[in-house]
Parts: structure tokens; C-alpha cells; sequence
């Protein structure tokens, strides 16, 4: 029986999505939970699966297109199956005339200038374009693989993630040089559009700062036990196990908030909502941008459990494999930039939550102890609350609070 696959709702806030590229042709076989498409959103590009297995009857999008969630985008049929396209759609439009072209009557390429900014471009020798999708690009530079060896079997002759994955299965890796920052060049001006993902991200930090009535407290904490701990714990295991700094301060934020609702919470015009479930979101820095990728019930899983579902749903985010149920359900926030040596910063809340906390690095300093000067390793941590759903002394005592589980490690094995 035919099935109809819809542009997807990849978050709360979602509104549209630009449908970047095909995976599966048409009439390709296609299994369920096999990616059918890679949509683009103000967050991330997504591979989209298929709901049903059969063969990829009809595309009713072209790239490119930038439809409303719930538009359909594909049809998903058996072999050989009749479809009656206008009562499958039941009322629903599909996204352009241009879908009910037959194949081959596509439009050509148009040139550089025209193509929609959602297209990825690279350019061969000799100004050849070669159109590759975001997620397939992503990951060739990670295995340095050359695209211009690549032969694309997307559709018209685009390079897709099968490309990609098939010329590092042959052993086509190569020495490539690293991503690095642009660089200015003396005297010479460059504009570029902003990424649609720094572009949420200013409308979003815009608006909590315009609308959500910040304040700031900052604690330093004595980690010494907690990186003699984290040290003991790697020594035990192989290197695809070793946990962070960053594991233990999820753990030991989760644990913290259970006795601190209000910060835990979310507030959507007056209605507050306290939750019972405590989701840490961690803050990912991405290309052109930052994604939370989200530890579900942190406070009922080990430092392992959560290291593991960080370390998997952080390299899905940086492939560009990212999964919605990763990115969505957060209920607090952490930042924590130390391990580029940052001292110590204030976060931007990430609404609805109630509140965000940006961590620095650990350091070794002069501390005072018992009147003797003696060398100690704090680090420092600054929440940012709303405060118009707790105040300085609740904040105050949950930073106190926090205190208890960063400097008596062994508390977070219990």
C-alpha cells in the first residue's frame, strides 16, 4: 500500500525545512529506516529515514525546495502498485507543479549564481562544479577523501554519503589539509550570508536576552578529587572509555537539580513547568554555529552511561547524522568551554529553561588553607537564571548545593 513521507518536525520551534538532497532515486529500492533524504534546517542537516520498505514511487520535491513541515515530499510504494497520487494526497498539496514533471523533463542545471544556497558546491579544476550533499561533504573532510576522485550516484550525478563511504571502504583516504578559522587577508574585505544555523541562533540569543530577565552567580570548586578520580577511573579502562571532566559535571548538575526545581523547569507565557524528568542538555560547538545534544534522566545513569550517549549523539551532530530525539528535550543546559582554558564566562539561557550553566577549566592557583599559602586546582562555574522563576539565593544554594557532588566524587557512584 503506498505511503506518503513528510517533511519531518525536527524540533518544537520548526517551522519548514529545505529539502537538500535525495538519497534514494526514484524508483530505487528502499527498506525502512533507510535514509531516504537529507533535509536542511536552521539547525542542522538531517538524514531523513523511511517510515516503510518498497521502492521510491515518486519524488513530489525537488533540492532545494524549502516546504512546511507536514508538506509531502515522496511517495513510498509496492512494486508494480497503481497509485491514485490525488486521493493518496487527501487534500494535501504537493509541494510544486514542477513535482508532477516526469523525470526526465526536469529543468537543467542552472548555473552557479541561481543555484539554490542550500546546494553544496565545490568547485574541480578548471571552475567544474560538483555538487555534493552537506553530510556527504562533511564526511570526506573528516577521512580526507578527495572529492574530486568522486563519481556521484545521486541523482543527476550528485555525490551523496554512499560515495563517500564507499571510497573510504576502498581505502581511499588521503592526507588532506586540516579545517582551519579563515584568515584575513591585508587590505581586502570578504562578505559572506550567515549560516542559517548562526542565524537562529542570533534570533533566539536575541530574543532571551531582550525577554528573559537574567542574573549571574559564579562558585569556584575544588576539583582536585575529582580529577584524581576521573585519572583512576581511564587508567582502568580502554580509550574509547575514558570519561571527562564534562561527564562528571553532568552527572553531578542532574544530581543537584533533583533537590532544585524551579530550576529545572520551563516557562511558557505564565504557565511554569516544573519536570520531572532531568534532561542535560550539552552544548556542542559546530561548524558555523552550537547544537545541545541532550542527556536524557542524567541523574539516573553513570558517569559511563552518560559518556557513552555523549560521545555517540556528539560525533552524530559533527558527521551531520543528527537525530531529533538527541537534540530536543533538555531542561537545563551546560556550557562548558574548559578545554579551550577559558577561566570563566556567563551563558546565554536557552529558553524555555530556566536556567544555564558555563563552566571553565580547571587550574592550578595559590589557595589559602589554614592560613598557609598552598597550591590548589578550582575550577570555576557561573549559572545564569531566569528570574522570573527563582531569585539569587535559590541560585545561591543550588551553586552551594553542586559543591557537595564536585568536590566529594564518590558521591556520583552512589
Amino acid at each position: 500500500m503506498a505511503q506518503l513521507v513528510e517533511m519531518p518536525k525536527l524540533g518544537f520551534d520548526m517551522a519548514e525545512g529545505t529539502l537538500a538532497a535525495w538519497v534514494k532515486a526514484e524508483n530505487d529500492l528502499i527498506e525502512k529506516g533507510d535514509v531516504i533524504a537529507e533535509i536542511e534546517t536552521d539547525k542542522a542537516t538531517v538524514e531523513v529515514e523511511s517510515s516503510f520498505s518498497g521502492i521510491v514511487h515518486k519524488h513530489l520535491a525537488q533540492e532545494g525546495d524549502a516546504l512546511p513541515v507536514g508538506t509531502p515530499i515522496a511517495v513510498i510504494a509496492e512494486e508494480g502498485e497503481e497509485i491514485d497520487l490525488d486521493a493518496l494526497l487527501g487534500g494535501k498539496s504537493a509541494p510544486s507543479d514542477k513535482a508532477e514533471e516526469p523525470a526526465q523533463e526536469k529543468p537543467a542545471e542552472e548555473p552557479a549564481e541561481s543555484q539554490p544556497e542550500q546546494k553544496t558546491e565545490s568547485q574541480r579544476s578548471e571552475g567544474e562544479r560538483i555538487f555534493i550533499s552537506p553530510v556527504a561533504e562533511r564526511l570526506a573532510e573528516d577521512n580526507g577523501i578527495d572529492i574530486t576522485s568522486l563519481t556521484g550516484s545521486g541523482p543527476n550525478g550528485r555525490i551523496v554519503k554512499r560515495d563517500v563511504e564507499k571510497a573510504i571502504e576502498s581505502g581511499g583516504r588521503q592526507a588532506t589539509t586540516a579545517r582551519k578559522p579563515a584568515s584575513i587577508t591585508p587590505g581586502k574585505d570578504e562578505s559572506t550570508e550567515i549560516s542559517k544555523l548562526r542565524a537562529a541562533i542570533g534570533r533566539r540569543m536575541t530574543e532571551s536576552r531582550q525577554t528573559v530577565p537574567h542574573f549571574y552567580i559564579t562558585h569556584s570548586y575544588d576539583v582536585a578529587e575529582l580529577l584524581k578520580t576521573r585519572k583512576q577511573l581511564n587508567a582502568e579502562v580502554g580509550e574509547d572509555e575514558r570519561v571527562s571532566v564534562n561527564d562528571f559535571i553532568v552527572r553531578a548538575t542532574a544530581l543537584a537539580l533533583r533537590d532544585f526545581p524551579n530550576l529545572n523547569a520551563s516557562l511558557s507565557g505564565s504557565e511554569l513547568t516544573r519536570h520531572g524528568n532531568i534532561n542535560i542538555g550539552i552544548a556542542v560547538a559546530v561548524e558555523n554555529g552550537l547544537l545541545t545534544v541532550v542527556v536524557k534522566n542524567a541523574d539516573q545513569k553513570t558517569i559511563s552511561q552518560i559518556s557513552a550517549e555523549a560521545k555517540e549523539m556528539i560525533a552524530n551532530v559533527k558527521a551531520g547524522k543528527v537525530r531529533t530525539e538527541d537534540i530536543e528535550g533538555s531542561t537545563f543546559t551546560i556550557s562548558n568551554l574548559g578545554m579551550f582554558d577559558v577561566e570563566d564566562f556567563v551563558a546565554i539561557i536557552n529558553p524555555p529553561e530556566a536556567a544555564i550553566l558555563a563552566v571553565g577549566s580547571a587550574k592550578q592557583i595559590p589557595v589559602a588553607v589554614n592560613g598557609e599559602l598552598e597550591i590548589g586546582t578550582r575550577m570555576k562555574a557561573t549559572l545564569s537564571a531566569d528570574h522570573r522563576i527563582t531569585d539569587g539565593a535559590e541560585a545561591a544554594m543550588f551553586m552551594q548545593h553542586l559543591e557537595i557532588f564536585l568536590e566529594q566524587p564518590w558521591r556520583l557512584f552512589a
